[in-house]
């Protein structure tokens, strides 16, 4: 999970709008009514096809470098960032039920303190993982 920047081909089309196409991602293209829509859409498509990729372990491949790119000369590259751990916390946020083990001693001094359990789990594993809130 971390941040990717991946190069896109722009197409224009007759019709205004435009094609994206992620070519070191097989499958991942999609398209915009206007290059605005596009630049948006293709980082919606470019996070999700990673964020799958990153779900079920296939391994990510390496940007290519855009000066490589073969495209006709109505296109254009342009490079797109996307956060799939920004993708975790705002879409994947359910809550897991998980079971723990801790010394009795432990678990009456935090009754006693009121300690919520839940969030101090929760900040204990972003600091040991390196996540901050964003």
């Amino acid at each position: 999970m971390s941040k990717y920047l991946f190069p896109a081909i722009f197409t224009p089309e007759s019709n205004g709008s435009y094609s994206v196409n992620f070519p070191d991602i097989e499958g991942c293209y999609t398209q915009g009514n206007n290059l605005k829509e596009a630049y948006e859409m293709a980082e919606d498509v470019l996070c999700l096809c990673l964020y799958d990729m990153e779900e079920t372990n296939k391994p990510i491949p390496s940007p290519s470098n855009p000066k490589d790119i073969v495209k006709d000369d109505n296109s254009f590259v342009a490079i797109i960032g996307v956060d799939t751990l920004e993708y975790r916390m705002f879409y994947d946020n359910k809550a897991v039920k998980k079971t723990l083990t801790i010394p009795q001693w432990l678990n009456t001094m935090a009754e006693r303190e009121g300690v919520n359990f839940s969030y101090v789990l929760q900040s204990a594993l972003k600091k040991q993982l390196g996540i901050t809130d964003r």
